[in-house]
This record gives structure tokens, sequence and C-alpha cells, in this order.
């Protein structure tokens, strides 16, 4: 599915689209993720009792705001009674880098980050979130499906062959269920 525009308008499509697509391929886990929780909450009610494991990603601690988390924690409990995980975690081409760009203006991360967005933003997401997922030992390291957006919302959603961070170019996008033409 290609959508005209990025955008959260394109979430409900987004996640219907790797729901079915994980039922038809016999995948078992779905990462998605979710900065506030909308986009997570909307993946747990969608994947109950499918037998599909959510891991919803969320930003850093401290990503907005020092020592904030964007995160709604009543939206997490729900997530996690509808069976889902939340993770919150170091984002992959953020982390450190983001703290060496600010004192030296260049970044390796930021690199592979601005590299990964010429495709869009959202695969940059999906790409990160599955190595943060598969860090933190949460999923296999086989084929899963990632959903991420542009912004808020899910509109971009990749079968991939999940790997840790420190085998991130081992990541393999291997198919583009869904994302934005123009981004």
């Amino acid at each position: 599915m290609y959508f005209e525009k990025a955008g959260p308008e394109n979430t409900e499509e987004t996640l219907k689209i790797a729901k079915e697509e994980a039922l038809k391929r016999g995948i078992k886990s779905i990462v998605a993720a979710s900065t506030v929780g909308d986009t997570g909450i909307k993946a747990a009610k969608m994947l109950k009792g499918t037998g599909i494991k959510l891991v919803v990603v969320t930003h850093n601690t401290g990503f907005g705001k020092e020592g904030s988390q964007q995160f709604d924690p009543q939206i997490k409990k729900e997530i996690e009674d509808l069976g889902g995980v939340v993770f919150t975690g170091t984002m992959v081409t953020r982390g450190l880098g983001a703290a060496i760009k600010g004192k030296m203006s260049f970044s390796y991360e930021e690199l592979v980050a601005n590299t990964l967005r010429i495709l869009g933003r959202g695969m940059k997401v999906c790409a990160e979130i599955t190595a943060m997922a598969s860090d933190a030992g949460l999923v296999p390291f086989t084929d899963l499906i990632a959903v991420g957006g542009t912004g808020r919302g899910a509109d971009t959603a990749v079968v991939i062959k999940a790997n840790s961070s420190n085998n991130f170019f081992d990541l393999k996008i291997k198919e583009v269920l869904a994302k934005p033409k123009e981004f």
C-alpha cells in the first residue's frame, strides 16, 4: 500500500495491513513505535486474541524534556492488560550520538539515521525499533513486522529480519507492506 501523504490518518490501515500480513505469513511478532501511546493502544486492541506478540517501543525518557517520559502510563497499563509489552530504551540512531553531535556537530548515528530517512522517516523508525526490541530480547531474530510512522501515528510497515544493534547492518528489510509516497 502506498499512501499519498504521510501522517496519522494512515494508522488504522497500516495496523490492519500489518495484522493481516502477520496472520497470512505466520509471523509471530509485531513491533510498533508509539510516542505517547495512541498507536500502541490501537495495535494492542487490534491484535488481541490473535496470538501475535506485540512489542510497543517508546521514545527514551528525556527525549523531549530532561527526565520526562512522553508515553502515557495509563495507556502502558492498558496495553499490558491486553497482552502487549511496552519497551522504553535507548534509541539506536540517537543515544550517545546525539550528545556527541551536540558538542561536535557530527555523529555516525546521525549519518545512519539520515541515510535511512531518504527512504522515509517511518523506514528509519522500523529499523531502529526492531534493533531496540532485539537488544532487549523481546523478539526472536527472525522475520517480524515493524510498524513506524512519520511524526505521529503509523504510515509504514515492513517485513524485517530482526537483529541486534551491534549487528545493525545485518537487519534486512525484506518487504515493504505500506509507506507514504510523500514524507
